[in-house]
This record gives C-alpha cells, sequence and structure tokens, in this order.
C-alpha cells in the first residue's frame, strides 16, 4: 500500500473517530394526544410510519454512530415536522384534511415509506392492500372531518 494510501486512511479513520463527538439531539418528547386510527389501521401506522412521524420513535443501535445518527436524526426532525402523529389533536381539520391527503397520496404513489427506510426496516413494507386501507381509511377521515 502506498504511503499516500496510507495516509488517506489515517485522515478518514482519525475524522470518522471525531465525527463521534458531534452528536445529534435523539428524543422521543411525550405523546400529546396520538391519532385514533381504528384497530386495522394503528398497527400499520405505527410499523410504518411512526419512527419517523411520531414520539414513539425506535432509534436503532446505528443511530448513535456518525455519520448515519446525523441523516436519522435529520430525518425524524423532517418527518415530524411534516406530520406527527403525537400531536394529531392540536391540528385543525383544514389541517388534518390537508395531511390526510398528503398521506393518502404519497401511500398510495409508494413514496412512503421512503424506499431508503425500508431497506433496514423491511417490517415497514406495506403490500397494496395496507396501502389501500391506508387510502381509505384516509378518505374516511376525511369525509368525516367534513360533516
Amino acid at each position: 500500500m502506498g504511503r499516500v494510501v496510507k495516509a488517506t486512511l489515517g485522515i478518514l479513520a482519525v475524522a470518522l473517530v471525531g465525527a463521534q463527538a458531534i452528536r445529534p439531539e435523539r428524543t422521543n418528547p411525550p405523546v400529546e394526544n396520538d391519532v385514533a386510527a381504528p384497530p386495522a389501521i394503528a398497527p400499520l401506522l405505527r410499523r410504518a410510519c411512526y419512527d419517523c412521524h411520531s414520539h414513539e420513535t425506535v432509534w436503532p443501535w446505528y443511530s448513535l454512530v456518525a455519520p448515519a445518527s446525523w441523516f436519522l436524526a435529520h430525518d425524524v426532525r423532517e418527518g415530524r415536522a411534516e406530520l406527527d402523529f403525537s400531536t394529531w389533536a392540536a391540528y385543525g381539520p383544514v389541517k388534518k384534511v390537508k395531511k390526510l391527503r398528503e398521506t393518502a397520496d404519497e401511500v398510495t404513489q409508494g413514496e412512503m415509506p421512503p424506499r431508503l427506510y425500508l431497506v433496514a426496516h423491511r417490517e415497514a413494507r406495506l403490500t397494496d392492500a395496507e396501502r389501500r386501507a391506508l387510502a381509505d381509511w384516509c378518505a374516511d377521515e376525511i369525509a368525516r372531518l367534513r360533516h
């Protein structure tokens, strides 16, 4: 192995060790008021959505190792900012309808859960029937909110 390669590997090793000092916040705030989903839907939401869209995130071992920890913490922050089932009751009816529409669209189109997430979380994969069930629940909730 050449000197340049050894030096480069040494620098990378030092950088990786040093990166461990930068610890992102990994929090699970208290659940304020969870979404009331029927028994057929609640397990689907928990299995496929809650890691990023609730205060019940399961932080895997690699969430302690940089740089994976940075990406995971970022994704959870963004996911909760976009849709947070743990604060669902605080959403007004207009916001709930908007989020339900977006959820139905993204689940139906296969955008959620994200493919990269599914690589490490096979249990979050949704069948076509489960996707339809989630979309139907969203439609039912929208209809209920409008009456």
